[in-house]
């Protein structure tokens, strides 16, 4: 992330966990991820620090509530290219020579449904960026899975996280209770994270069950 207090925050409830040898240690390097030379600089810095990587959760991404085609401009339009789709190349770039020494290691990306599905609520450029995650993860595991690195995409529903406020149409908490929560999508993670290396899962879609894409329609269907 590029601020340094969430990230500490982050880390100070890490270092609570457990005791003596099995303590776990967090290591802050905050960076804006859609910029090259930042994404290389924490690279070399894990490679100084640690020697290796073992997993990346490219979970960076951004949308803006200008974000259909009336309202989008040229700068807009490389913001959402940059943080969706570039960020998470340029974090991959710089994980793939750490994790070949070791001939193992994970990369899990955040997309979104709209990363399968084209639809008009996340903007175009978001849906855009999205597929091209999408199509750069099962890349990965097209040439990397004889260095033993395999690579996941995760298509999530909506999530309920503070990204909703800024929505031009911030919905309740009632609505949110239904979502698919932070903590599903962290437990999913974990889950693919210790899967045998042998295995791969490519591609996981998680979403509410009341999913209000689906109910949208069917409440269109009911009025013809």
């Amino acid at each position: 992330g590029r601020r340094r207090e969430p990230l500490e925050n982050v880390a100070g409830r890490i270092h609570q966990q457990g005791s003596g040898a099995n303590k776990p240690r967090a290591y802050v390097q905050p960076g804006d991820l859609a910029e090259p030379a930042a994404v290389r600089a924490i690279g070399d810095d894990i490679e100084r620090e640690f020697g290796r990587l073992d997993i990346l959760i490219n979970n960076a991404g951004i949308n803006i509530n200008d974000r259909h085609w009336d309202k989008l401009t040229p700068e807009n339009a490389k913001l959402m290219v940059d943080g969706n789709l570039a960020a998470s190349a340029q974090c991959v770039t710089a994980a793939l020579p750490l994790m070949r020494q070791n001939k193992d290691g994970l990369i899990i990306h955040t997309a979104s449904m709209a990363g399968r599905f084209i639809g008009g609520f996340p903007g175009p450029m978001y849906t855009a960026a999205k597929h091209g995650v999408v199509a750069m993860s099962h890349s990965i595991n097209m040439q990397e899975c004889v260095n033993g690195i395999r690579s996941c995409v995760f298509l999530p529903g909506e999530v309920a996280t503070p990204i909703l406020d800024s929505r031009p149409n911030p919905v309740g908490p009632e609505v949110r209770a239904r979502m698919v929560q932070p903590e599903d999508c962290a437990s999913l993670i974990c889950y693919i994270a210790m899967l045998p290396p042998r295995l791969c899962m490519n591609e996981v879609m998680l979403s509410p069950t009341h999913n209000r894409r689906y109910v949208a329609e069917i409440e269109r269907m009911s009025s013809l």
